[in-house]
C-alpha cells in the first residue's frame, strides 16, 4: 500500500458513466489513484476496464461525472489541453502501438525528438538506458515486425518512459504472451513503480499479475464498482462473480495430485 492513506490522489474518478448507444459501459462510476499507488481494474470483457482508460486519456468523453487528473478536471479539455496532459500521462497499448517504420531504437527516441531539446547523442544515451531498463538493448536496430508480442510491449513501456511520464496507464499487459513473458513484465512494472515512484492503472484479467502489483484493486461488472481495496481484501469478497474470478484463477491440484510417475 502507499505510504499513508491521507496521500493526494492524481487521478479521481466522480459518479463517471459512458455509454454507447444503449449500452451502458461505466454507471456513477467512482475511484481514486493515489500518487505513486498501483490500481488494478479488474472484471469481464466488455465492462469498460479499457474504456475507463480512454476517458483518463481523453480519447473519449464521459456522458456525466468528472475525471480529475493531476489536480485538474479534465472532463472537457480541448485537443491542445489534452496534448499537455499526455506529456504527465501516457498509456501502453495492448499491442504496442509502434511506428512498423521506424527501429525499436526510433520508437523510443521519437518522444524526446518531439518534446526535448536535446542532442542526438544524448538521445542515444537515454534510449539506450530505457532499453537495458526493459531488457531489449540487444533488440535496438530490429523492427516491430521482428519482435514478439511481449517484446513489443517492452518496447512500447521503453518509449512510454521516454516522455518521462508521472503515470502510466497499461491495457492488458500480459494479454496473448507466454507465462515466462508474463512474469517478467509484470516484474518490470513493479520495478518502474518503485524505482521511479510513478503513479500507474494496470487494466488486466491475470489475477496473478494483479496481486504481484497492485496496492488496491477495482473490480467491475455490470457497468458498476462492486469492490475497491486490497487484493487481500478481494479475497474475502462474498460477491460470486469475484469469487468465481478467484477460483479460475487457482492451480487445478486436484488434477496435479492424480498425476502419478510411470512405475
Amino acid at each position: 500500500m502507499p505510504e499513508s492513506t491521507t496521500a493526494e490522489p492524481y487521478i479521481e474518478f466522480k459518479d463517471v458513466s459512458k455509454a454507447f448507444g444503449d449500452n451502458v459501459v461505466l454507471d456513477q462510476v467512482s475511484f481514486d489513484v493515489l500518487r505513486a499507488e498501483t490500481v488494478c481494474i479488474l472484471g469481464r470483457s466488455g465492462v469498460g476496464k479499457s474504456v475507463s482508460l480512454e476517458l483518463i486519456m481523453g480519447f473519449l468523453k464521459s456522458d456525466s461525472g468528472h475525471i480529475i487528473v493531476a489536480g485538474e478536471d479534465i472532463t472537457g479539455y480541448t485537443e491542445e489541453r489534452l496534448d499537455e496532459l499526455h506529456k504527465k500521462v501516457t498509456m501502453v497499448f495492448q499491442d504496442g502501438a509502434l511506428f512498423d517504420s521506424l527501429t525499436v531504437g526510433e520508437n523510443v527516441a521519437f518522444p524526446l525528438r518531439e518534446n526535448q531539446n536535446l542532442t542526438e547523442d544524448q538521445i542515444d544515451q537515454i534510449v539506450d538506458g530505457l532499453l537495458v531498463m526493459v531488457g531489449v538493448r540487444e533488440m535496438r536496430d530490429l523492427f516491430p515486425s521482428d519482435l514478439s508480442t511481449g517484446m513489443k510491449r517492452s518496447v512500447a513501456i521503453a518509449r512510454a518512459l521516454a516522455a518521462r511520464p508521472e503515470c502510466i496507464l497499461y491495457d492488458e499487459p500480459t494479454t496473448m504472451v507466454d507465462p515466462l513473458m508474463a512474469h517478467l513484465l509484470g516484474d518490470l512494472i513493479k520495478r518502474l513503480k518503485i524505482q521511479l515512484k510513478l503513479t500507474s492503472i494496470v487494466v488486466t484479467h491475470d489475477m496473478q499479475l494483479a496481486q504481484k502489483l497492485a496496492d488496491r484493486v477495482i473490480f467491475l461488472n455490470e457497468s458498476k464498482v462492486i469492490f475497491f481495496g486490497t487484493y487481500d481484501e478481494m479475497k474475502k469478497s462474498p460477491h460470486p462473480v469475484i469469487q468465481e474470478f478467484l477460483e479460475l484463477d487457482e492451480p487445478p491440484l486436484m488434477l496435479l495430485t492424480s498425476i502419478r510417475a510411470p512405475v
